[in-house]
C-alpha cells in the first residue's frame, strides 16, 4: 500500500475544486486525452461533488438502521465509481445507456430464499459494464450469472465468519517482506497443482504480469499495487495483509471493486423491493444469511471507500 488509508480524512484534499482540476489534468495527460487543461477544468466540480455525494452517503449509513443501509451504501459507491470513471473518461456520462445499474435480479423472490443462492445477471449496457470496461479493461460476458456465495467467497473479511458458520476457509493469509510476499507451501494441495504449474497458472491471473524470486519456496514480486489492477491477491483490511483466494472459481481475479458493487446492488434492490422477506431476516435471523449480510455492510462501509481511495491515488 503507497498511501495508508485514514477513512474520509483521506479525501480532505479532493475537497478543493484548483486541486481537482489539477488532479484530473495529470489524469488526463498520463492518458493522452486531447485537451487536458480544458477538460480537467470542465470536470473539476463533477469530480469533486462525486466524491461529496458519495461521502454524505456513507456517513448517512453508518447511522442508519440495518434495513436502509445497503441502499445508501449502494448510492454511495455508485458516486464514488462515478468520480474513478471520469479520471479516465472526461466525457462521462455521454449516453443515457450508461446510467443504467447493468446488472439485474429476479425481482420476485421464490419461496424458501437464501440470499446465497440468489444471482445477479450482468447486462450489456450499463454502470457496471462500462466501469469494467474503463476502470480495469475487463470485458463483462452479458448474460453471464453471478451468485451471491460466489461474491461472498471474495471478501477476505469474511473469511473468519465462513470458518467459524461453515467450518471452510475462503483465503490463504500471505506473510510479507518487503516487496515480497511469501505463498505458503500447503496451498499447492488445495489447488491440486505442483510448484512450477502453481506459479505457472498465478502469472496468467496477473493483468500487469509477475515475477518470482528464486529463492526456496513461492515468493512472489510485488512490482506494482495489485488493489487497483486485476489480480487474485485481494488485501485484508483489518489484517493488513495480502491474501490469495482458496477457491479458484470463474471469479478468482475479479478486483474487489466489482465485487462489493454487486453484492450491494442485489442487497440494495431486496431492500426496496423485497419488504417482507429483508423484515423478516433482519428480525428473525433464522439463518446463516443474516450474520454474513450484516457484517458484510459493517466491512463494504469502509472498505468501499478504501478501494476508491487506492484507485484513485494509483492515477
Amino acid at each position: 500500500m503507497n498511501t495508508p488509508f485514514k477513512g474520509w480524512k483521506s479525501y480532505s484534499c479532493f475537497f478543493s475544486a484548483e486541486y481537482c482540476q489539477h488532479y484530473l489534468k495529470n489524469s488526463y495527460l498520463k492518458a493522452n486525452i486531447e485537451n487536458p487543461e480544458q477538460k480537467s477544468y470542465e470536470n473539476g466540480y463533477a469530480f469533486l461533488y462525486y466524491l461529496e455525494h458519495g461521502q454524505i452517503y456513507y456517513e448517512q449509513a453508518e447511522k442508519a438502521p440495518l434495513v436502509i443501509k445497503p441502499i445508501l451504501l449502494f448510492y454511495g459507491l455508485v458516486h464514488l465509481i462515478k468520480a474513478c470513471i471520469l479520471t479516465v473518461d472526461p466525457s462521462y456520462p455521454e449516453t443515457t445507456a450508461v446510467l443504467a445499474h447493468g446488472v439485474s435480479t429476479r425481482k420476485r423472490k421464490k419461496q424458501n430464499y437464501l440470499f446465497f443462492q440468489d444471482e445477479v445477471k450482468l447486462q450489456k449496457n450499463g454502470l457496471f459494464p462500462f466501469m469494467s470496461e474503463k476502470l480495469f479493461h475487463m470485458k463483462q460476458l452479458e448474460g453471464e450469472k453471478v451468485l451471491m456465495e460466489e461474491l461472498l467467497q471474495l471478501i477476505p473479511e469474511l473469511d473468519e465468519l465462513f470458518f467459524i458458520l461453515m467450518r471452510k476457509n475462503s483465503f490463504e493469509k500471505l506473510h510479507s517482506n518487503g516487496s515480497q510476499l511469501h505463498i505458503p507451501e500447503k496451498i499447492l494441495d488445495t489447488y491440486h497443482m505442483t510448484g512450477s504449474r502453481f506459479k505457472e497458472f498465478l502469472a496468467s491471473k496477473f493483468a500487469n504480469g509477475v515475477e518470482f524470486s528464486a529463492d526456496e519456496g513461492i515468493h512472489l514480486i510485488l512490482n506494482n499495487n495489485p488493489v487497483s489492477a486485476i489480480s487474485p491477491l485481494k488485501f485484508h483490511m483489518e489484517e493488513g495483509c495480502w491474501t490469495l483466494p482458496i477457491n479458484k472459481g470463474k471469479l478468482f481475479n475479479f478486483p474487489e471493486l466489482l465485487i462489493h458493487y454487486l453484492l450491494l446492488y442485489n442487497l440494495s434492490m431486496i431492500a426496496r423491493y423485497e419488504t417482507e422477506w429483508w423484515s423478516e431476516l433482519t428480525k428473525m435471523m433464522p439463518n446463516h444469511d443474516y450474520p454474513f449480510i450484516k457484517t458484510f455492510l459493517h466491512i463494504t462501509l469502509k472498505k468501499g471507500p478504501f478501494l476508491v481511495y487506492d484507485y484513485l491515488m494509483e492515477k
